[in-house]
């Protein structure tokens, strides 16, 4: 009788019998450690050695597998949930991860080689003249790998790194996400883990956009960060110009983020609301038909000025010059406050 098949004994080589293993366990780390170069070293090795199985009997069961593998990674490697995680293992004292907070982005760069301190004076002025991070700045003028930076980046703020290629996008997540937002943002999706949406990006989100996919998902929010050429690529493939521009046309959607309301208040709260997204065409229509009816109006304020000062024989007193020019700011006045009154009015 074939012996059965336990992946963590016979594919990662773990000794441990009970089960489940722990995210330490699991990547073969000492309990509570707090490097989180070790963590997404260990990761590596055995993502590679578990992806050979990806393709035989046994695929299903390998992409299980390495799932659990980046879900241990990205919490060990978040400063936050790391906390919460290892306190609920018995940790009694809350360790740092090592770089948190003491060494800075820079420092984390130098150390690890990354850059020398010439490359980071370049930077450094080429952040100054542009007017971007430091971050960018390295990137952009390619003094380093984007990944090396984005790694050292993610560590000088306590965030997860991720290769996207290395993980499974949960793709019954993304049609959550407008296409508009995921293009904006450069976000997009990655999986659910512990009732938090992991959500890859190559930057951390502003708490207003973090907040909006809170609403849309339900579940609080979790930010792993990538490089920028490779969520660009997972934007490309899941969240195309078209479909943005389709959003874009159909107005933004509601999110129903708050409890019916009743009553007095819900009728108040019936009444239409302005409508923060019109079509580029119906703008430009809109915007037509308010100039065409303000250059109405300022021709008729003109000629009725004219009219009436002729009848009161007052252009015959004041002279022509200056009667004309009386038309004229009346007729501007009442041009000007029709276009007004029908801006005010427009949807």
């Amino acid at each position: 009788m074939a012996k059965e098949l336990d992946v963590y004994r016979d594919w990662l080589g773990i000794t441990e019998t009970a089960r489940p293993l722990n995210h330490y366990q699991l990547l073969r780390l000492e309990l509570f450690e707090d490097d989180p170069t070790k963590a997404r070293a260990n990761y590596r090795k055995m993502n590679a050695h578990v992806r050979k199985y990806a393709a035989g009997e046994y695929g299903d069961r390998s992409q299980e597998l390495l799932n659990e593998l980046a879900k241990a990674m990205l919490c060990l490697t978040d400063s936050l949930r790391k906390t919460e995680y290892d306190a609920s293992l018995g940790r009694q004292t809350g360790g740092a991860q090592k770089g948190q907070p003491g060494r800075s982005f820079e420092e984390l760069l130098v150390s690890r080689k990354i850059l020398d301190s010439a490359a980071l004076d370049k930077a450094r002025r080429y952040s100054r003249t542009i007017g971007v991070e430091i971050r960018d700045a390295v990137m952009q003028q390619k003094l380093a790998p984007a990944d090396q930076v984005m790694q050292a980046y993610a560590e000088s703020v306590g965030l997860p790194y991720v290769e996207i290629t290395e993980v499974s996008i949960d793709e019954s997540l993304l049609p959550k996400l407008p296409a508009v937002m995921a293009r904006q943002q450069s976000v997009a999706p990655l999986m659910v883990d512990d009732g938090r949406l992991l959500v890859v990006a190559p930057h951390q989100l502003p708490p207003e956009i973090e907040d909006q996919l809170r609403l849309r998902y339900d579940m609080p929010v979790r930010t792993v960060l990538c490089t920028p050429s490779s969520i660009n690529e997972v934007i490309t493939k899941y969240y195309p110009r078209e479909q943005a521009a389709a959003e874009l046309a159909a107005g933004p959607p509601k999110i129903d983020s708050q409890p019916a309301k009743t009553g007095a208040k819900a009728a108040a709260e019936e009444k239409p609301a302005r409508r923060t997204s019109v079509d580029p065409a119906e703008r430009e229509a809109a915007k037509k038909k308010r100039n065409m009816v303000a250059l109405v109006a300022f021709n008729f304020g003109t000629m009725a000025t004219i009219f009436g000062e002729i009848v009161a024989g007052y252009s015959l007193q004041a002279g022509m010059l200056k009667s004309i020019f009386i038309a004229i700011v009346a007729g501007g006045v009442v041009g000007g406050v029709t276009w007004v009154v029908m801006e005010m009015k427009r949807p």
